[in-house]
């Protein structure tokens, strides 16, 4: 047995019903920041020039709303969780360490506490899985069948 088969042996005994609400809730969050992105994208614009990015780093005005709103459908629906949250957290790691981090944590109009969760909980079904209600769990099942 490999090592992501002991994993998803374990994820799904051990995994609570209430883990998949959190789910839900985590790809709705980035769904939700997607849509925002892509109505506003200055904002997006600027926050990726106050980060110490290159000035060469155009197209990530147009990668992270695009996979914001993929991975957060995909996380809703519990369909490829683990790779929708592998994908998701290397821009979630430039969101917590390259560009909030210049900004205080308790001020007003900093998102770092938010991206500090976000990445946390991307971590969590990176580990975990889609759970028991969730497409990858019933299409293991049907194959299985």
């Amino acid at each position: 047995m490999t090592y992501l088969q002991q994993i998803n042996q374990w994820s799904s005994t051990h995994h609570p019903k209430w883990l998949v609400v959190i789910r839900a809730l985590l790809g709705v969050s980035l769904f939700i920041k997607g849509i925002q992105f892509l109505k506003d994208t200055a904002v997006l614009e600027q926050m990726i020039s106050h980060a110490s990015l290159s000035h060469g780093i155009v197209w990530l005005n147009i990668f992270i709303p695009w996979l914001h709103l993929f991975g957060g459908s995909m996380i809703i629906a519990g369909l490829y969780t683990r790779i929708s949250a592998a994908v998701q957290i290397p821009v979630l790691i430039g969101a917590v360490f390259l560009v909030q981090a210049k900004q205080p944590v308790f001020s007003g109009d900093s998102g770092q506490i938010f991206s500090v969760v976000v990445l946390f909980l991307l971590f969590v079904f990176l580990i975990e899985g889609g759970g028991p209600f969730s497409l990858d769990n019933a299409l293991r099942n049907s194959k299985n069948n």
